[in-house]
């Protein structure tokens, strides 16, 4: 029997989704299957979609890997497994990830097949995580967390495909999409009724509005301790086989992304807001600050403790009075320019072909010759391994209030990140 959208919303923020293990069998013990409903015809359109539009989906998933280091207990794991603390860890753990990723669209789902041993490798991670983070006492890989983690990799582009320039080039693509990553959800151990990806795209693109308005959204207005080192450390190491990467540009978007309150970047996204915050004062001083938890959707999710955010309405009267566009610094903004000139210019077929052409070839570069990861961390150390469990950390990670007080660069290294 399929759940109906407010069903399965209601059941995945049940108690049991948060108590019930990502998998119940030992690696060794535990066995994949294709779903009964599975459709190798849309599975395999999903791939050729994917590939006509691999430049701004690769860079969704990006987005949705920095919103979802700001749900606490997918957070408190990935702290307590040391592997990904450190800037050469993050760099080893998300190239892995992408690298997984990509072998899903590149090869045919079947048993033997690298996508097929590919799913299993990530399945029995998942599995040592959860057992690891439990013995520690910092809770386990819950089926909830999964599908959390499945909203990063579809989520921001169903939901926001303009943002990125994602087209559908064929009729039923993003049916083909849809279907795809509930093949995949299935095939990493989330069960049907926890899989955010339903039986259509329409009712999909529903859950995934919710979890944002109501999960990613308030989360990321709270974000638990530590999100600001693990994101930052990930987006260092992701730097060297992605240079145009800014790390605090970057998080700025996947803010802006996400709606949380303050962070635009348009007139229209500063109309839309001062409107609103009219709205809350409803005749008051326009002096009074309002909390920005006001202007969201009641939440989900218990949320971390935090001090009220205030905005006030003549903060906004321009772009670039806004508190938290202000901090952006030149290379930062720099970074945003070019990626909204990028997104304008993959609109035509030429700006299509080429950026696509160029992430194909990136991707040569990340599996065969990663040159600028050989210089950061040495020749042995620049190459990944996607059936290789990844490096430990001694590092301890940062607080939050480090990076909130951290001075700004020097003009002369902000130039040089511009390059």
């Amino acid at each position: 029997m399929e759940l109906s959208v407010d069903e399965f919303i209601e059941g995945l923020f049940a108690k049991p989704a948060s108590e019930q293990p990502s998998d119940t069998k030992k690696p060794e013990d535990m066995e994949m299957r294709i779903p009964e409903w599975f459709d190798e015809k849309k599975f395999n359109k999903a791939r050729r979609f994917y590939w006509d539009n691999s430049y701004p989906l690769t860079g969704t998933m990006l987005i949705g890997l920095v919103a979802v280091f700001a749900v606490p207990s997918i957070l408190r794991v990935l702290v307590g497994s040391r592997r990904s603390s450190s800037t050469y860890t993050a760099y080893k753990r998300y190239m892995s990830t992408l690298l997984h990723t990509v072998s899903w669209f590149e090869n045919e789902l079947k048993p033997g097949s690298i996508s097929w041993k590919s799913l299993m490798t990530v399945r029995a991670r998942h599995v040592r995580a959860s057992v690891a983070a439990d013995l520690k006492g910092q809770g386990i890989v819950s089926q909830r967390d999964l599908a959390l983690t499945q909203f990063g990799f579809i989520g921001i582009s169903i939901l926001k495909p303009d943002k990125f320039g994602i087209q559908q080039m064929e009729e039923g693509d993003w049916e083909a999409y849809n279907h795809f990553w509930r093949v995949i959800g299935h095939a990493i151990g989330i069960e049907d009724r926890y899989n955010i990806c339903r039986k259509n795209f329409e009712e999909t693109q529903r859950v995934c509005q919710i979890l944002l308005d109501r999960v990613y959204t308030p989360y990321l207005e709270n974000t638990p301790e530590y999100f600001e080192h693990m994101a930052r450390v990930m987006l260092d190491g992701m730097w060297s086989v992605n240079p145009t990467v800014h790390t605090d540009g970057l998080i700025y978007f996947a803010k802006y992304v996400c709606n949380v309150p303050g962070y635009i970047y348009t007139e229209e996204d500063r109309i839309n807001l001062q409107r609103r915050i009219r709205e809350k004062l409803n005749g008051q001083s326009e002096d009074i600050g309002v909390d920005a938890m006001s202007l969201l959707a009641p939440p989900l999710v218990q949320l971390p403790a935090r001090r009220p955010r205030l905005l006030y309405l003549h903060d906004y009267d321009s772009l670039y009075q806004c508190p938290t566009y202000k901090k952006l610094s030149i290379s930062a903004n720099y970074k945003l320019a070019v990626q909204y000139i990028i997104t304008a210019i993959y609109g035509s077929f030429i700006g299509r072909w080429y950026f696509n052409a160029m992430y194909r070839f990136s991707l040569l570069l990340m599996k065969y010759f990663p040159y600028v990861a050989l210089f950061r961390f040495g020749v042995k150390e620049a190459y990944v391994n996607i059936f290789k469990e990844d490096p430990l950390s001694d590092d301890e990670p940062k607080t939050n209030e480090y990076y909130y007080n951290r001075p700004p660069l020097p003009l002369y290294k902000e130039l040089l990140s511009m390059l």
